[in-house]
């Protein structure tokens, strides 16, 4: 073991532990060495106790989510267009509200060339009340322009270019990869998903940003949770984990949560 300490940092943990039992006769250091070192208490029962809850998918964004926004009916290409559009009206804003103002953009004709004929003040009247509609009315021009110019009227299919594009963080590049094009490229973290991961000790220590909380869960949490645990937690948000006042005497978790106000 003389030579662990030259290895590079990000081999360090892997390394040790597959050669901490080599000539030391300390074989349970060798159990399952790919196993991720660290993992939340209780997690898996929180997990089922929270999808017991969701179960009967009443909360808003099941019913005006940005997956319910688009029109299904629509081609593919204009499809993911509207996924995108409806992501970026929805950042600080209520689903209501996003629903409604998608409703009357799409009402008007949703697609690049419609918006790129549009001008200014009326796609305004369209998208208001969303939260910061007019730096909205700005992004959606500019990105909706990029995409006219470089993707052939598409939305490009990676995280690295969607998050290039003007208004488009990396929540809604992981969800717009996940609902236009049907890949699991990460967890889409929002408000809810960060307050409550906090909230369970998801993370080992404190998040300070959603992105910071999506870094940290994706070093445990199995991969084939990925997709469904945005959807999972925003509605438990919306519904029992309130960002003030929770519902813990209505949470099946109440007894095994690290922050559940018991009375």
């Amino acid at each position: 073991p003389a030579s662990i300490p030259k290895r590079s940092k990000r081999t360090k943990s892997v390394a040790i532990a597959y050669e901490s039992g080599q000539g030391d006769g300390a074989e349970q250091g060798m159990s399952e060495p790919q196993r991720p070192c660290w993992e939340p208490r209780n997690w898996r029962q929180q997990l089922e106790n929270i999808r017991e809850m969701r179960r009967s998918r009443d909360a808003p964004v099941d019913e005006m989510g940005v997956q319910k926004c688009f029109d299904s009916s629509a081609p593919p290409q204009v499809m993911r267009y509207q996924v995108l559009l409806s992501l970026m009206l929805s950042s600080q804003t209520k689903d209501q509200v996003t629903s409604a103002a998608m409703l009357r953009l799409r009402q008007h004709g949703l697609t690049v060339d419609s918006v790129l004929q549009m001008d200014d003040a009326t796609l305004g009247q369209m998208i208001y009340p969303v939260g910061f509609w007019r730096n909205k009315v700005k992004y959606i021009k500019q990105t909706t322009a990029i995409l006219k110019q470089k993707y052939g009227g598409d939305i490009p299919r990676t995280v690295e270019e969607l998050v290039q594009l003007p208004g488009v963080g990396p929540k809604m590049a992981h969800l717009a990869m996940n609902i236009a094009w049907d890949s699991v490229s990460g967890i889409a973290v929002d408000t809810h998903v960060h307050r409550i991961t906090n909230r369970l000790k998801w993370v080992k220590k404190e998040t300070r940003s959603p992105e910071q909380t999506r870094v940290a869960l994706e070093d445990w949490l199995p991969r084939d949770l990925w997709r469904e645990i945005n959807w999972l937690l925003v509605g438990f948000g919306q519904q029992t984990c309130l960002p003030v006042n929770p519902r813990c005497a209505q949470c099946l978790n109440q007894d095994i949560c690290p922050a559940a106000k018991r009375h």
